[in-house]
C-alpha cells in the first residue's frame, strides 16, 4: 500500500510538468492564411551556445553554415563570444556576411567582442536606422539590443535579448524591456531571443509582456536541439498579427551544432486589407 501511495503521488507531480512538455512539442505555428500579395520578411533567433555542438566540439564554421541554411533578413543571435576574458568574439563576420549577405550592426565599446553581451543582429539587404544597447537588471550581466531597420518589405524595430536564469530577474528584464518597445515612428517591433522561460500560461514570467507582445501561445520546442521540448526560445510581435507562421528549423547540423535549435518567423510587414480571423491556427511539422 505504501508503494502505491508514492506512485500516486509521483503522478499526481509530474502530471503538469509532462502535459507541459506534450504542449511544447509543437514544431510550428501558423496564424492565419498567407496571401500572395503579403509583403514578408524572414526573421530568426539562434542561441549558439559559444559555438559548441553536442558532440561538444567548438566549431564556429557549423555555426555559420546553419545561419546561412536558415536565409533570414534579419536574425538575432545569443552567446556569441567567450564569457570570461577578453570575451572574444567566436564568429568570422566577414566569412559570414560573404556566404550569406548578413552583416552585424554597428555597436559601440566593443573591441574584441562581436555583440552586446553577447547578443549580436545581422541584417540583410536592409538599412539600420538606429541601435541602442540596454542594460538588463538582474544578478548575471544581461543585456539587449534594440535596433531599427528598414527593409525591402519595411521598416522594423527588433529588440533582441537574452533573459536571465531567476523568474525574478526576467521579471525585472522584462519591465526594461517594455520601457524600449514604443516606437516614435509607430513602426511594428518583434522581440526574439533566448528568454528562458519554460512555462506556460499563468505561470510564466513572459505574461508581463501581453498585451504589448504576442501572441504568447505562439511557442515551438527548440530545446534541447536533439530532442526539443521547451520553449525557451521566442519571436514575439507588436502588433501580434504581424507574425504569419513560426518555425523550427531542424536541420541535421543544427540539431548538432549548438544545444539550442534556431526558431524562424515569416512577418507581414505590408499586406492588404483583409477580413479578421478569429484565433489562431497551431500547425504540427510532420
Amino acid at each position: 500500500m505504501l508503494r502505491k501511495h508514492r506512485d500516486t503521488g509521483a503522478l499526481k507531480t509530474l502530471g503538469p510538468l509532462m502535459a507541459s512538455k506534450l504542449r511544447q512539442r509543437r514544431k510550428a505555428y501558423a496564424n492565419g492564411d498567407a496571401r500572395e500579395d503579403d509583403v514578408t520578411a524572414l526573421v530568426a533567433s539562434y542561441n549558439i551556445h559559444k559555438c559548441v555542438g553536442l558532440d561538444r566540439r567548438f566549431n564556429p564554421e557549423r555555426i555559420m553554415a546553419v545561419i546561412s541554411e536558415i536565409g533570414a533578413d534579419v536574425i538575432a543571435l545569443q552567446e556569441v563570444d567567450q564569457r570570461f576574458g577578453a570575451r572574444a568574439g567566436l564568429l568570422d563576420l566577414e566569412a559570414l556576411e560573404r556566404d550569406s549577405g548578413l552583416c552585424p550592426v554597428p555597436l559601440d565599446g566593443t573591441r574584441n567582442n562581436h555583440g552586446w553581451r553577447g547578443n549580436l543582429v545581422l541584417v540583410r539587404n536592409g538599412t539600420v536606422d538606429g541601435v541602442r544597447q540596454i542594460v538588463l537588471p538582474g544578478a548575471e550581466p544581461r543585456g539587449a539590443l534594440v535596433v531599427d531597420v528598414t527593409l525591402a518589405a519595411g521598416p522594423l524595430r527588433i529588440i533582441a535579448a537574452h533573459l536571465g536564469l531567476l523568474r525574478r530577474s526576467r521579471a525585472r528584464q522584462i519591465r526594461a524591456i517594455l520601457a524600449a518597445a514604443e516606437t516614435e515612428d509607430g513602426r511594428p517591433a518583434v522581440l526574439m531571443g533566448d528568454l528562458n522561460e519554460w512555462r506556460l500560461g499563468k505561470r510564466s514570467s513572459l505574461q508581463a509582456l501581453d498585451p504589448t507582445f504576442g501572441p504568447l501561445g505562439a511557442t515551438v520546442a527548440s530545446f534541447p536541439s536533439r530532442f526539443p521540448v521547451w520553449s525557451l526560445d521566442r519571436i514575439l510581435a507588436n502588433p501580434h498579427d504581424l507574425v504569419s507562421r513560426i518555425d523550427v528549423h531542424n536541420s541535421p547540423l543544427a540539431q548538432v551544432a549548438s544545444d539550442h535549435l534556431p526558431i524562424k518567423a515569416v512577418l507581414r510587414l505590408a499586406q492588404t486589407e483583409r477580413p479578421e480571423r478569429e484565433g489562431a491556427e497551431m500547425a504540427s511539422a510532420a
